[in-house]
């Protein structure tokens, strides 16, 4: 297991490198960064450069990006082209977001799996039937409609919650929009689990299991179940960092100033540190999950060996 772990780390230094490289070529090759902070107004020629000098954008883009790279690992983003440093951007923006998608992976994870393992016990009957129409539903529903339809009778005609995210995001603030951004994802694990409990449940070991005389709790969860959640461990892992990135519409929506909130002012402003510094963090966390999922696959299934 050790040797295998140092060999998927080493595997994940090429791939960081070469996300942020491609990340970074296409934030700062394309436009001017410079001439994007004075808008409409044409830049005195001379306090541009100057500007381009402070920014380490008067070197070619290669430089550039070492020198991003340097700064990386001696925990140094680079600045917002508003004076702010982007790690102090980082420390205020990722905590928040951090709890907002605790709470939707939670929302997706038991209430998902919950519902694919009802749909999957009772394949092609009525509760099967509700949970493929609910999950379609879920799916065909963009986010943001969602959002907005949820923000409107829940927190504003019902009045169940506030309408917006108090500073702070304390975590009964966070339930509505976890809601919101577990939503698809949620839909997705249902099925899946669905889909991969209806398979198990007509397979040799749990006739055998039943034959025997086991208790039917017992062949659910230490059968069934764990050998159910492999895909569904797959998604999960991978939707860590969806859930993350894709909080833009959510955090829009009930103003939360998280990582989409300061993903969007960045792209909105032009602002091209901001931008490569919080996607070249999303990027650690991504690859952090799917080393995660491939030794949850170990626990789930004792078949499974690393060497």
């Amino acid at each position: 297991m050790g040797r295998y772990v140092i060999r998927r780390l080493l595997q994940m230094v090429p791939v960081f490198i070469g996300t942020t490289l491609l990340i970074f070529v296409m934030v700062y090759a394309l436009g001017d960064p410079v001439a994007a902070m004075f808008g409409d107004r044409a830049p005195d020629p001379a306090t541009a450069a100057q500007i381009r000098h402070n920014l380490y954008l008067d070197h070619p883009l290669w430089q550039q990006y070492l020198h991003y790279m340097q700064g990386i690992f001696s925990g140094d983003f680079g600045t917002a082209f508003d004076g702010q440093p982007v790690t102090q951007l980082m420390s205020s923006a990722f905590p928040v977001t951090l709890r907002l998608t605790l709470v939707a992976f939670a929302i997706e994870g038991i209430i998902g799996i919950a519902l694919g393992l009802l749909a999957g016990m009772r394949r092609g009957r009525f509760a099967d039937t509700g949970v493929l129409g609910f999950t379609l539903l879920m799916i065909s529903i963009p986010v943001f409609v969602t959002g907005y339809l949820l923000q409107y009778f829940v927190a504003v005609k019902w009045q169940l919650a506030n309408p917006a995210v108090a500073d702070g995001a304390p975590f009964g603030d966070l339930i509505l929009p976890g809601i919101v951004l577990a939503g698809v994802s949620l839909a997705y694990v249902a099925r899946l689990t669905r889909t991969s409990v209806a398979e198990n449940a007509r397979a040799d070991y749990i006739r055998t299991a039943v034959a025997k005389g086991m208790p039917r709790r017992r062949v659910i969860s230490a059968h069934l179940l764990r050998n159910s959640l492999i895909p569904v461990v797959t998604f999960l892992g991978t939707d860590i960092g969806n859930l993350m990135a894709g909080a833009v519409v959510t955090e829009r929506i009930f103003n939360v100033k998280g990582v989409g909130f300061q993903l969007y002012q960045g792209i909105l402003r032009q602002n091209p540190p901001t931008v490569v510094g919080f996607v070249t963090i999303l990027v650690l966390v991504f690859l952090a999950a799917n080393l995660l999922v491939d030794l949850l696959y170990a626990v789930l299934d004792p078949r499974i060996r690393y060497a």
